[in-house]
């Protein structure tokens, strides 16, 4: 049996671009050498996503990798191209605005209420807007008015806010392929997650045919390919389920998503790459999974006093079947 890991090398990506596709080139040539065959290239990180897509044409003369369409790995990194991409392809998403004054933004505060959220439209740029909870008039002015003084471009997005807690958070993992039959969706929802938008801590499968069906309209149709994971809200007041997040890439909880034959997005997209039968899988609705280094770090504190959060605690992770 191979180890599961035959080597690891590491590599500074700070380091100017064209010494990054260098290097990858030069790895990826010792492999085919070694083993006849190009690697398979994937990540868990959007920036490295857009790296991949951006030098996609140089980088398949060593590596197998899926390809959209299209470009379009940018512009579902943009939350406000995202925005526009979902409205376009009828997926429900919460109302936005990309103001370029303060009076836009006046105008979208008269529409959404109070709060709203303020995020930057593309975090790669070098002006980046940390995700603020805004609760005032006041409060969104002078955050406006400080980036104007200072010379900064306007790169942020306000978006109305959708109350509900952790439990209407949804995800879908899925995989694309250029052929829809070797495609896979697997739906599930969050139990815990660390900050209040943060990564599940604790998390299940759960069947939600709506959430699937968005996601298969939305990444079809700007010619997706490949493994992605997707947030959404449901929002009680128009039940609706609304697009927040597009991951291109493989999703950090990946591994809650492994369908039957053992099948998740990662062993979708490695068979289909390779040419081999992608065995028929289905949701394992029930199945949790748990990320146990930080779910136990952030509940202790409060579980150490309350003998009634312990014990929903124990019954909330029964049914774990993954660190």
């Amino acid at each position: 049996m191979p180890p599961l890991w035959a080597k690891r090398v590491r590599w500074d990506f700070s380091l100017p671009e064209e010494e990054s596709v260098a290097f990858l080139l030069d790895f990826g040539a010792k492999i085919r050498t070694n083993h006849g065959t190009r690697a398979i290239l994937l990540t868990q990180k959007d920036w490295t996503a857009i790296f991949v897509e951006r030098n996609s044409t140089i980088l398949q003369k060593q590596f197998l990798f899926p390809q959209p369409v299209r470009g379009v790995i940018r512009s579902l990194l943009n939350k406000w191209e995202m925005h526009l991409l979902a409205e376009e392809h009828g997926v429900p998403t919460p109302a936005m605005a990309r103001p370029a004054s303060p009076d836009d933004a006046g105008e979208f505060l008269e529409s959404s209420g109070l709060p709203i959220v303020m995020k930057a439209a593309d975090q790669y740029l070098g002006d980046q807007a940390s995700t603020t909870m805004i609760n005032s008039r006041q409060e969104l002015m002078e955050e406006l008015d400080h980036r104007e003084a200072a010379g900064d471009p306007l790169n942020v997005v306000l978006q109305e806010y959708i109350p509900g807690d952790v439990d209407t958070v949804w995800m879908c993992n899925g995989y694309f392929a250029p052929t829809p039959d070797r495609s896979v969706i697997f739906t599930g929802r969050k139990l815990r997650q660390l900050w209040a938008t943060g990564i599940a801590s604790l998390a299940v499968c759960q069947p939600n045919e709506t959430v699937a069906t968005h996601t298969r309209r939305l990444m079809e149709g700007v010619g997706y390919r490949g493994c992605v994971g997707i947030g959404y809200r449901y929002d009680r007041r128009d039940g609706l389920y609304k697009v927040l997040d597009v991951n291109p890439r493989v999703s950090g909880v990946f591994r809650l998503f492994v369908g039957t034959n053992d099948v998740d997005v990662v062993r979708a997209c490695y068979l289909d790459l390779t040419g081999q039968q992608l065995p028929v899988t289905a949701l394992q609705p029930g199945r949790k999974w748990l990320l146990e280094d930080h779910v136990f770090f952030a509940d202790r504190t409060g579980l150490r006093s309350d003998s009634g959060r312990i014990a929903d605690w124990i019954k909330s992770v029964r049914g774990v079947r993954e660190l």
